[in-house]
């Protein structure tokens, strides 16, 4: 004797990515943002609301920003040490890469290897890339959108 056929229901959360779409930062966006600088205000309005994303070579990168204005005296210890916890709190996602598939990337575009790496992993979270370096926008806009989904802001 065959049961009655029961409705099957399925009680989930709403996607994360629905609610806070991905987005890959490189660390001239990061540092405009925790450094304060002229162009943080852009930065912070394309970071709102995203699930931040980068290549572990980010906390390198950030290190090496500080390091410099450090030594350029831009900022003091201070403040150095104010930016880099803003930038340990913003929880940016951070992924290992392929390395034999950033060399690619970087050969095929002529990039370096440190943002080949970011467009890597663009490619693999399925993300936009948010940079404020024209040439690494550049190979964003050819490898990740054919060039014409890219968004300018000025």
């Amino acid at each position: 004797m065959k049961m009655a056929s029961r409705k099957l229901w399925v009680a989930e959360p709403p996607a994360a990515y629905a609610l806070r779409s991905p987005l890959v930062v490189d660390a001239s966006v990061v540092a405009a943002l925790v450094f304060e600088e002229s162009d943080g205000d852009k930065a912070e309005a394309m970071l709102a609301a995203r699930v931040l994303h980068a290549p572990f070579l980010l906390d390198h990168e950030m290190a090496s920003v500080a390091l410099r204005k450090l030594q350029r005296e831009q900022l003091s210890a201070s403040k150095a040490t104010s930016a880099l916890g803003a930038y340990a709190r913003m929880g940016i996602e951070c992924h290992a890469v392929d390395v034999a598939g950033v060399v690619e990337l970087a050969r095929r575009y002529g990039l370096t290897a440190y943002d080949a790496a970011y467009l890597w992993v663009a490619e693999q979270v399925g993300a936009p890339l948010a940079t404020f370096d024209q040439q690494l926008a550049k190979a964003a806009r050819e490898h990740l959108a054919g060039g014409d989904r890219v968004h300018d802001t000025g």
